[in-house]
C-alpha cells in the first residue's frame, strides 16, 4: 500500500489535522491483549508521539518486498517529517494501532480521514510475524474505532501483487467493491458489522483461543521453577508427579541450589535451558514470581502454570502483583494458567502430562474437566477416579487472571479427544461470552456445570440486578444448553451417563428390576422430574436366573415405548451379583449393538462404572457403552432425567438472533455517546422522560403519545391535542404503580372529566405534573423487562403486569441476544401466558407483536451496554398490537466488557500507572 496522503504537497505533516487533539490522548477502551492464529499474544493500543524510535526500528527490520508492497517503492529510511507524521495523530481524523510484543512494534495499521464518511487504510506487519493473522486483527480494531469517529467506510489501494493484503480485505466478510487501474487495485469497504463479517471474526476467535489453549495442554517441553529436593515442597510435588505421569518430551527442573532434582539435571534459570521450553510451571513464592517471570519472558516461554499461592487472594496488593504479572506476560505473548492454581493435565497417551499436584495421572477417558478452586481439584481427580470416569483433559486456573472457562470451552469445541465438557464455576469472566460459546458448543458436546455463589451479586451489578427464582435460573442455563446441576455429586452422576450412554430419543422410559420397591421409588421420582413411563416398570421377582432377568432387560430395551431404561437390581442371596452383571451386559450389547437406547442402573447399590458393567478397549480403558451405577434410583433417575432435558434441547430448532427492521443505530449511537457524555460522572442515572423516547424510537418502540403538564388548562390543551379518551397518570412513579394510590385515571373522554381527574391526581400526589396520554386499545397488561445478571450479564424478561404476577414470581427470563425462538418461547412461558391466548373464549391478543417488542429490546441491548436497565411496563397486548404506554431507562457504565466488538482477551483491570508512552498518557479518557 502506498503512503497515504496527509493533505499537503510535500507531505510535511499537517499540523492542523489533529485539531489541537493531545497526541498522547486515546480512549483507553481501544488498548486491547489479543490471541494470534499461532496462539500467542501481543497487546495493541494507539501510537503515540515517543514510540518513533520503535517505529524506526520495525522499519529497519522490513524486507525491500515488504518495504516496496508497503510504500510502492525502495523508501529504505523513514524521513523525519514523514515519522513525525507516522507517530503524531489526533485518534480522531488519523488513528494507528501498533502491535507490541514486549518493548518491541510488530506492526502497524492507520487510516486518515478522507471526508466526512471515508478514511484510507493501511497495514505494514514486520517479516518475522507475517501469516500470524495481524492485519486481520488491525482491521477489525480500526474498523471499531472508525465507527466511533463517525466513518462507515474504507478505502485502499493495493499492488495488484500484494496477494496477503488483498486477502485480509477479501475474508474479513465486509462488503467489498474493487477495481484496477495501472497495476493497482482499488478496494472499497463498507465498514459496518455484517451478519458474515461477525461470524468471521468469531471463527477466528474460536481458532485462535483454542490454539492458545492447545499450546498450553500439548507442550514439547516443561520447565518446573522452583523445583524442590524438599517432598513437602509444591516444586517437588509438581516435579515428582511430571515423571511420574511420564511426560512425552524432557522435563527442565529451574533450581539455582542444586545440581540435580529427583535425579534429573537441574538448571540454575530458565535461561541456562538448552532447548526451547513451551510450559514453564512455577512453583516459588509470591514475591519471587516477578523475578522468574523476566527469565521466562527472556526465554520466550509459550505459557505458564503459576501453582503459587500468595496472590489476589490474599489482598489488595497481592492482586496488584498478580495484574502486573499477567499483563506482562500477555504483552511478550505468553498466557497464564493461576496464579494459586492446581495445574492441568492431559491423558492423551501421546503427550501424558500432569503439571499438577495431583498426585497420579487420571484414567484416560474423553471428559474436559475446568475448575477453578484449586483447593478442591485433587478432590474432584480423585472422585473421577473413584467413579471410573476418565478424563481427557483438566484444568484448574486458580485465581483466573488470564485463561478462563471461555478459553477452555473454545478449545473443546473442537478438540477430537473430548465429547463432554464438566465445569466448575464460581464466577464469570465475561458472561455474555460464555452463553454465547455455551449455545454454540451445547450443540455438539453437552456441558454441564455445577455454578456456585449464584446469589452472591457482585458490588458493580448490585444496582440493576434483579433476584431470579430458581426455575428461572434453570431456565437460562437450558437456553444456553448448559446442564446446571447444585453439586459435585450431582456433576459426576449426569456426566457418567453422557459420557458412556447415548442420547434419547424422547422421554418415555422403561423400569426393570428384581425389587418391585425400588422400582416404585424409580417410578416415582422418573414422574416427579417430568418423565413417562413407556412401559409398567417390570418386577422379574427376587430369585428370577440371571437369563430371566437379562431377558426382561432386552425385551424393554427392544419396546418401541421405550426411549430410555432404569435397571434396578438388589442381588439374591443364591447368586452371585457377578453373575447378572454379565449377563445384562451381554444382552444390552446383543440388544442394542448400535447403542441407541441410554441406560442407568442401580446395581449392588455401587457408584459409578463397577468392573461387572464396564465396557472396556483393549488397554483396558473404560469405554463408550459402559453402563453406570447410582447407590439409590433416584440418584440414577434424576441423572437421566438431566440427559433427557438436554436431548429434548438439542432437538428444538435453534432459531436465528433476529435484528427487527426499522432499526436507526448510527442516531442511537450519537445518542447514547451524548447522554454517557453528559451524565459521565461513573453513576446510573434514570433518563429524562425526552431521552428515553427517543432512544426507543430508534430501536422502533413507539410509546403511546403523552404529554407533561403542570396545570389543568394544560392537561385539558393536551387531552384535545392528543384526542379522546385519554388518561391521566401521576408523575411518580410509585403512585402510577400502586392502583391502591389511584394514581391513574383511565378513559376521560371529555375536558370536564379531564379537569376533575387532574384535580384529584394533584390532590393524591402533591405536583402540578401529571402525564395525559391518549388511551391505547384495551388489553392484556404486560411487562418487559432489561436488566444484569451476574451469570448471563443482560436479561430480558416478560411477564403479566399485577400484584399476583409479582407475588408469585411469574416471570421469564432469556439471555442476550434472543433468537426469535427465545423471543416466542419467552412470550409463552409464564404460568398467566394463557390469558394472552384466548383464555375461557377470549380473542387472542397479537403475539407476534410482543415478540417484535422482546426482540428489540434484546437488539438496543445488545447494541447498547451502557442500558443498565429497561423497564416497559405496562404494555398493553390486544388483538391490535402491543402498546408501550409507560417507559423507564437507566444508563451507566457496564459492569463488564459486553461480547461485542473487535476481538480481544478478557481485560486486566490494573490500578493505574504512569504510562510510559509519553507524560499525559496516565490523564486520557477511561
Amino acid at each position: 500500500m502506498a503512503p497515504m496522503a496527509d493533505g499537503t504537497a510535500d507531505g510535511a505533516p499537517n499540523e492542523e489535522r489533529t485539531g489541537g487533539r493531545d497526541p498522547f490522548d486515546y480512549p483507553r477502551r481501544w488498548e486491547a491483549d489479543v490471541v494470534l492464529v499461532d496462539g500467542r499474544t501481543v497487546h495493541l493500543r494507539p501510537i503515540v508521539p515517543t514510540d518513533a524510535d520503535r517505529i524506526v526500528a520495525l522499519h529497519a527490520r522490513l524486507s525491500e518486498r515488504t518495504r516496496y508492497l508497503r510504500y510502492f517503492g525502495a523508501y529504505p529510511r523513514i524521513p523525519p517529517r514523514d515519522l513525525k507524521r507516522f507517530t503524531t495523530v489526533d485518534h480522531y481524523n488519523r488513528v494507528a494501532f501498533v502491535a507490541l510484543l514486549g518493548d518491541d512494534i510488530v506492526a502497524v495499521g492507520r487510516y486518515e480521514r478522507i471526508d466526512e464518511a471515508s478514511a484510507e487504510v493501511a497495514f505494514v506487519v514486520d517479516d518475522a510475524h507475517q501469516g500470524r493473522g495481524l492485519g486481520s486483527i488491525l482491521l477489525e480494531h480500526l474498523a471499531a474505532a472508525a465507527s466511533e469517529c463517525g466513518l462507515r467506510r474504507f478505502v485502499a489501494e493495493v499492488l495488484t501483487e500484494n496477494t496477503a493484503m488483498t486477502r485480509v480485505f477479501r475474508d474479513a466478510g465486509y462488503r467489498v467493491s474493487r477495481a484496477f487501474e495501472e497495476g493497482l487495485l482499488h478496494l472499497e469497504l463498507d465498514i459496518d458489522p455484517t451478519e458474515e463479517s461477525v461470524a468471521v471474526a468469531r471463527a477466528r476467535e474460536q481458532a485462535a483461543e483454542a490454539r492458545s489453549v492447545h499450546n498450553l495442554l500439548h507442550p514439547r517441553s516443561v520447565a518446573v521453577i522452583g523445583a524442590s529436593t524438599d517432598s513437602t515442597k509444591i516444586g517437588y510435588a509438581v516435579l515428582s508427579n511430571l515423571l511420574a505421569a511420564d511426560f512425552a518430551g524432557p522435563v527442565y527442573p529451574v533450581n539455582p541450589e542444586h545440581v540435580a532434582v529427583r535425579g534429573v539435571r537441574a538448571y540454575k534459570s530458565v535461561l541456562e535451558i538448552p532447548g526451547p521450553v513451551d510450559l514453564a510451571v512455577v512453583a516459588v513464592p509470591a514475591d519471587e514470581v516477578e523475578a522468574v517471570l523476566d527469565g521466562a519472558l527472556a526465554k520466550g516461554v509459550q505459557a505458564l502454570v503459576i501453582v503459587s499461592a500468595g496472590f489476589a487472594e490474599s489482598g489488595p496488593h497481592g492482586l496488584h502483583a498478580e495484574l502486573r504479572l499477567v499483563k506482562a506476560a500477555r504483552a511478550h505473548g505468553m498466557r497464564v494458567v493461576g496464579p494459586n492454581a492446581l495445574g492441568v493435565l492431559n491423558t492423551d497417551p501421546t503427550v501424558r502430562l500432569n503439571a499438577t499436584l495431583a498426585p497420579r495421572l487420571p484414567r484416560r477417558g474423553r471428559t474436559g474437566f475446568f475448575c477453578q478452586s484449586g483447593a478442591l481439584g485433587i478432590a474432584i481427580l480423585a472422585d473421577a477416579e473413584a467413579r471410573g470416569l476418565g478424563l481427557s483433559t483438566f484444568v484448574s486456573a486458580g485465581n483466573r487472571a488470564d485463561v478462563s472457562g471461555n478459553d477452555l470451552l473454545q478449545y473443546w469445541e473442537t478438540d477430537p479427544r473430548t465429547d463432554v465438557v464438566l465445569l466448575y464455576l464460581e464466577s464469570f469472566g465475561n458472561p455474555r461470552k460464555f452463553a454465547r460459546l455455551a449455545r454454540r458448543l451445547a450443540r455438539s458436546k453437552p456441558i454441564v456445570a455445577v455454578k456456585s455463589g449464584r446469589h452472591a451479586v457482585r458490588p458493580q451489578l448490585a444496582a440493576t440486578s434483579t433476584e431470579i427464582d430458581e426455575s428461572s435460573v434453570q431456565a437460562l442455563f437450558e437456553q444456553a444448553g448448559v446442564v446446571r446441576v447444585d453439586t459435585l455429586a450431582q456433576l459426576f452422576d449426569t456426566a457418567l451417563v453422557f459420557a458412556n450412554q447415548p442420547l434419547p430419543a424422547g422421554s418415555r422410559i422403561g423400569i426393570v428390576g428384581n425389587s418391585s420397591a425400588i422400582a416404585l421409588l424409580a417410578a416415582d421420582t422418573a414422574r416427579a422430574q417430568g418423565l413417562t413411563l413407556g412401559i409398567e416398570p417390570v418386577d422379574v421377582g427376587s430369585q428370577a436366573p440371571p437369563e430371566d432377568f437379562a431377558a426382561a432387560v432386552g425385551r424393554a430395551l427392544a419396546s418401541p415405548d421405550v426411549d430410555a431404561l432404569v435397571v434396578v437390581f438388589v442381588p439374591p442371596v443364591a447368586t452371585p451379583g457377578t453373575a447378572y452383571a454379565r449377563a445384562l451386559r451381554e444382552t444390552v450389547l446383543a440388544t442394542s449393538p448400535t447403542l441407541e437406547k441410554p441406560i442407568v442402573s442401580t446395581f449392588l447399590a455401587a457408584e459409578g462404572v463397577p468392573d461387572e458393567l464396564a465396557v472396556t478397549d483393549d488397554d483396558g480403558t473404560v469405554a463408550f457403552g459402559s453402563i453406570p451405577s447410582y447407590p439409590s434410583p433416584e440418584r440414577a433417575v434424576n441423572a437421566l432425567a438431566r440427559v433427557v432435558r438436554y436431548a429434548e434441547w438439542r432437538r428444538r430448532p435453534q432459531g436465528t438472533v433476529v435484528r427487527p427492521s426499522g432499526l436507526h443505530l448510527e442516531r442511537a449511537q450519537r445518542l447514547v455517546q451524548e447522554l454517557v457524555d453528559e451524565h459521565g460522572d461513573g453513576r446510573n442515572v434514570v433518563l429524562p422522560v425526552d431521552d428515553m423516547v427517543r432512544l426507543l424510537e430508534c430501536y422502533g418502540i413507539e410509546v403511546v403519545p403523552f404529554r407533561v403538564v403542570s396545570s389543568e388548562d394544560d392537561a385539558v390543551a393536551a387531552a384535545d391535542e392528543l384526542g379522546y379518551p385519554t388518561t391521566l397518570k401521576a408523575f411518580d412513579d410509585t403512585l402510577r404503580d400502586r392502583p391502591d394510590l389511584a394514581g391513574v385515571r383511565l378513559d376521560l373522554s371529555s375536558a370536564d372529566a379531564v379537569r376533575v381527574a387532574y384535580r384529584d391526581l394533584r390532590e393524591v400526589s402533591g405536583r402540578d405534573e401529571v402525564y395525559v396520554q391518549r388511551m391505547a386499545p384495551k388489553g392484556v397488561s404486560c411487562a418487559i423487562g432489561l436488566q444484569d445478571d451476574p451469570s448471563f450479564g443482560s436479561l430480558v424478561s416478560f411477564s403479566l403486569s399485577g400484584v399476583v404476577s409479582a407475588l408469585l414470581g411469574d416471570q421469564a427470563f432469556r439471555a442476550v441476544p434472543l433468537t426469535d425462538v427465545d423471543a416466542a418461547a419467552l412470550v409463552r412461558e409464564p404460568r398467566t401466558a394463557p390469558l394472552l391466548m384466548g383464555y375461557r373464549g377470549d380473542e387472542p391478543t397479537d403475539l407476534e407483536a410482543l415478540e417484535d417488542l422482546v426482540l428489540r429490546v434484546s437488539t438496543l441491548a445488545e447494541d447498547h451496554p451502557e442500558v443498565r436497565s429497561l423497564s416497559l411496563d405496562p404494555v398493553l397486548a390486544s388483538p391490535e398490537g402491543a402498546f408501550v404506554t409507560n417507559a423507564r431507562i437507566v444508563l451507566g457504565p457496564p459492569p463488564s466488557r459486553p461480547d461485542t466488538g473487535p476481538r480481544r482477551l478478557r481485560e486486566i483491570d490494573a490500578p493505574a500507572e504512569p504510562s510510559k508512552a509519553g507524560q499525559n498518557a496516565a490523564g486520557s479518557t477511561a
